[in-house]
């Protein structure tokens, strides 16, 4: 197959139910190999989206490719069974009656010998080659989570889909088993689309994340440019807790009490939220013996309250009742700082960590 051909790719994809719609106008590509997250809140339309590719769901508008071939349309529609597309979901769906083998081998096509011996060999893969004869209720959680890989496996699918997928097991075995089946499905140059509303496991597990809101893409990449390049005030706040200050633009340049902040391209008098990150908003122990004038990359030192501190285990939070307008600001320290309630410090924001976006004019 042409390497520059997608493993999967779906064009315009949307479903509607009962005239609302769940899934709006998606398009995207998975190449062999590559690992893609769709990564939202509940309801955003992740699930469906796997429903409609694997052949569960019909969608009302848009086409499905797999390989460079048509796969489904709103007219034609090849059944699930034929798509050599694998399955991973949450509750594993192994059958209780059936042993760890059986389980593994079921839906393969051909002779004993041969099932026989693909089962084996994927057994021995994951770890799990004396288990051919136990049964799902002698497994532990992470032992069943392996055998549904393997089942998944067994056909030799050109594209796997995981519908959250590690997220009933326990977090002494998740990191382990994910990298594992991921490891595995690289190898094989599987398309891998999963699903997850974590942030985390996006960002540890894609090569490329697409984020979802209200059924559609809102922005598409690789996580790194996901989380330092946002396209909005929500993209950035579903990875990390954030600080939203306002202002007026006037001449390129927004006034706060934290001093001024570049706002190029923004019309005068338009409002724009400044958005940063706990941990880039820098407590300033040394302002007694500061100057009197700020260099524009410090900004203005402001007067905060501690109002309450926590331990985090690699960090402290500590959240701050603000003099100049009485909102709340969340920093972050490295280890442990903990001020008592009521004790006030002063803070600057990082400049080069702020993100800016124009505030919504509302219409009429």
């Amino acid at each position: 197959m042409d390497a520059s051909v997608p493993r999967l790719e779906i064009r315009n994809l949307t479903r509607r139910y009962d005239g609302r719609v769940v899934v709006d106008d998606l398009s995207f590509k998975v190449m062999a190999g590559q690992v893609t997250c769709l990564l939202g809140p509940s309801g955003c339309g992740k699930s469906t989206t796997l429903r409609l590719i694997a052949g569960v769901e019909m969608q009302d508008a848009g086409e499905i490719w797999v390989d460079g071939r048509l796969i489904c349309d709103t007219v034609f529609r090849v059944p699930p069974e034929r798509r050599q597309i694998g399955l991973m979901f949450q509750d594993f769906a192994l059958f209780p009656h059936l042993s760890v083998a059986d389980n593994v081998a079921f839906g393969l096509s051909g002779d004993r010998a041969a099932q026989s011996a693909r089962v084996s060999e994927l057994l021995e893969r994951v770890g799990l080659g004396t288990y051919g004869t136990k049964y799902p209720h002698e497994l532990s959680g992470g032992e069943q989570q392996r055998v549904a890989l393997a089942r998944a496996l067994a056909p030799s699918p050109s594209i796997m889909l995981m519908d959250e997928p590690f997220s009933g097991l326990d977090n002494r075995l998740r990191d382990g088993i994910r990298d594992e089946t991921l490891d595995i499905l690289r190898e094989q140059g599987t398309a891998v689309l999963l699903v997850t509303h974590e942030p985390e496991e996006a960002m540890r597990m894609a090569d490329e994340i697409a984020l979802m809101r209200g059924g559609r893409i809102v922005q598409m990449g690789a996580p790194y440019n996901i989380y330092n390049a946002p396209v909005d005030r929500e993209c950035v706040a579903f990875f990390s807790d954030v600080n939203v200050i306002r202002g007026r633009v006037q001449g390129a340049l927004t006034q706060t009490a934290f001093g001024q902040f570049f706002t190029p391209g923004v019309d005068d008098g338009r409002e724009v939220e400044i958005v940063i990150r706990p941990q880039h908003v820098k407590i300033d122990f040394d302002r007694n013996g500061r100057g009197p004038n700020p260099t524009m990359a410090e900004g203005t030192p402001v007067r905060g309250t501690v109002v309450r501190a926590r331990f985090m285990g690699n960090e402290s939070l500590v959240e701050f009742r603000m003099d100049h307008d009485g909102s709340v600001m969340r920093a972050t320290v490295p280890n442990v700082f903990l001020p008592s309630p009521g004790n006030a410090l002063w803070l600057m924001m990082r400049r080069d960590k702020c993100f800016v976006f124009p505030v919504e004019e509302a219409e009429g």
